[in-house]
């Protein structure tokens, strides 16, 4: 089984939402066999920033959708986007 490198966009439900949370939170949530490869606080714009983080997960079938759940069901997520599939360097 090989892994999969997924860049996940995050926003938050406001500029006030603390993104060091949200972050610490997706470690605790995310499913057996994935883990949190990297992230970095990019500005959106007018104060809002969203955090994105890389996520390895097995390319088995389902792909990104049990990590996606579970990140979405965090307090304090607006929304999320998967935005790069790849393999990882």
């Amino acid at each position: 089984m090989g892994e999969v490198a997924a860049t996940m966009k995050i926003m938050p439900e406001s500029v006030d939402t603390d993104l060091d949370a949200i972050k610490a939170k997706i470690v605790e949530v995310l499913p057996e066999g994935s883990e949190l490869y990297g992230s970095e606080i990019e500005p959106v714009a007018f104060g809002l920033k969203a955090l994105k983080v890389v996520i390895l997960v097995g390319d088995l079938e389902g792909g990104t959708e049990p990590v996606e759940e579970a990140i979405n069901n965090i307090d304090g997520v607006e929304s999320l986007q998967v935005v790069e599939l790849g393999r990882p360097v």
